[in-house]
């Protein structure tokens, strides 16, 4: 059984796969049942438990612009987005929405929308522009003024490590594939830890490995931009790796400290066979593991699935590569998990690829079925127990428009956030210890391989003005913060 996708069939991003091939960007998930239909939504008050963290979601390269200021170096995206044909629009993130410079606006901005926690992420190569050395302390500056301004204004930090901007010159090195990055990257880690300790609490590792596994190692369609399976898989040891000892070096320097916490935001979604036929279902249980029990086994369990292991065959890495012990720090307790979820995926026996089960936002990846959050957030507190849940990242793109008296309504981006937070609620009512949800994301940005095509923010970016407008949904959740519901 061929277990790749082509190039095209990722470009048409189906969110239904066959015989358990590997599949797109956003996926992970439960494969013991058929998709059950759209839970009604409801008329009754929907309200979250007392001290639920309400906030939003960006990361740096998407966001900042700046690249060239205060010392920062090069990374992976600056390289990518600079090479002709890689970005739909022919964009970098160079400017992107100049955070760098207006990030105490954005801050008044959270503030007037009531935003209770602020997900962010750390530019590595601001922190070592050449990937390791001697802190640049401008770049570290920069992100002490971001958290102390988040104090001033009563919204906690939580700062992820790593969002997929990996210093160049540790590309040039071998980046992933190079056992010794996951060891920088634990020693960089180290260095934001001792140096906005006192001002962060809450912590994540390396935001969606597998985005980084799947669309930058397999597909090509992300940075580094490689389409090699067997070095997919060493990278993703890496990275998990990384993860481990980044996780360790925090325990190291805040044993004892009861008010920090770390984790790693996961993009996961819930796995469904097409059918009740065995096929099908054998076809989920597979697929599910590549898209998520790769990953959940073996932070949370110290193992990798022997079923995915066993399909992957001489792709998988040797002994060589996954060293006596590595599980071990793999395996290193944390204290929370992100889930960024975005969609599901069903899974057909046969050879053909399904696709239109559900409506899709612009982003064509994006299936729309808010149910699957209440499977996903489940099955977590059911396979792999109680630990503290924050949503992470959830939102979806639209063909957003800024009318001439500066407002830009987008009802459909409403209904999104709103079903999907009621199955969220429906899963804290069901047990799961759910702490906190941030949309995706606060401003419209550089989506990556679609540049500025994509808009997912709750505020529209005018890219000529680089002026904010807070579309009629941010508006909306600023009553629902005010209220902990709706």
């Amino acid at each position: 059984m061929d277990i790749y996708l082509t190039r095209r069939d990722f470009l048409k991003r189906s969110t239904v796969v066959a015989g358990g091939m590997m599949l797109g960007t956003a996926a992970i998930g439960c494969a013991q049942a058929t998709h059950p239909a759209p839970s009604p939504t409801t008329a009754a008050p929907v309200r979250f438990p007392s001290g639920f963290l309400w906030g939003v979601a960006t990361s740096a390269y998407q966001i900042e612009g700046a690249v060239h200021e205060d010392g920062r170096g090069p990374s992976i995206w600056d390289t990518f987005s600079h090479t002709p044909g890689k970005i739909r629009d022919g964009s970098t993130g160079d400017i992107a929405d100049d955070h760098y410079h207006r990030y105490a606006a954005d801050l008044d901005l959270m503030q007037s929308l009531g935003v209770q926690s602020y997900r962010f992420s750390v530019a590595w190569p601001r922190i070592l522009p050449e990937g390791t050395g001697a802190a640049n302390q401008k770049g570290l500056d920069f992100y002490r003024r971001l958290v102390d301004g988040l104090h001033a204004r009563n919204i906690q930090p939580m700062a992820t490590l790593f969002h997929w901007d990996l210093p160049q010159a540790l590309q040039d090195q071998g980046g992933w594939e190079n056992r010794e990055v996951a060891q920088r990257f634990a020693d960089y880690a180290d260095i934001v830890f001792q140096a906005l300790g006192n001002g962060v609490s809450s912590w994540l590792t390396i935001n969606e490995p597998k985005t980084i596994v799947q669309v930058g190692y397999i597909y090509g369609a992300h940075a580094p931009g490689i389409s090699d399976p067997a070095r997919a898989y060493v990278a993703l040891h890496h990275l998990l790796l990384g993860h481990g000892l980044a996780v360790q070096a925090f325990h190291a320097r805040f044993s004892g400290n009861d008010s920090q916490r770390i984790g790693i935001p996961l993009n996961l979604s819930p796995v469904y066979p097409a059918d009740q036929s065995d096929g099908a279902k054998q076809a989920a249980t597979l697929q599910d593991g590549i898209e998520n029990r790769l990953y959940l086994d073996s932070i949370l369990r110290g193992s990798y699935p022997t079923d995915v292991i066993e399909s992957l065959g001489g792709v998988w890495p040797s002994s060589s590569v996954i060293q006596s012990g590595d599980l071990r720090i793999i395996n290193t307790p944390i204290e929370q998990l992100g889930v960024n979820y975005y969609n599901p995926i069903v899974v057909a026996a046969g050879p053909q690829t399904v696709s239109g089960v559900y409506p899709t936002s612009v982003a064509t990846w994006e299936s729309i079925y808010p149910a699957g959050l209440y499977d996903l957030l489940t099955r977590l507190k059911h396979d792999y127990g109680d630990l503290p849940l924050y949503i992470t990242e959830n939102g979806a793109p639209y063909q957003d428009t800024l009318s001439a008296n500066g407002t830009v309504d987008d009802p459909q981006r409403h209904q999104y956030i709103h079903d999907h937070l009621l199955a969220a609620n429906r899963a804290v009512q069901a047990g799961v210890n759910l702490r906190g949800y941030h949309v995706w994301s606060l401003l419209d940005n550089f989506e990556w391989a679609e540049g500025y095509t994509q808009r997912w923010g709750i505020v529209y970016i005018d890219y000529d003005t680089l002026r904010r407008y807070p579309k009629q949904t941010a508006l909306w959740y600023r009553e629902v913060i005010r209220n902990n519901g709706f």
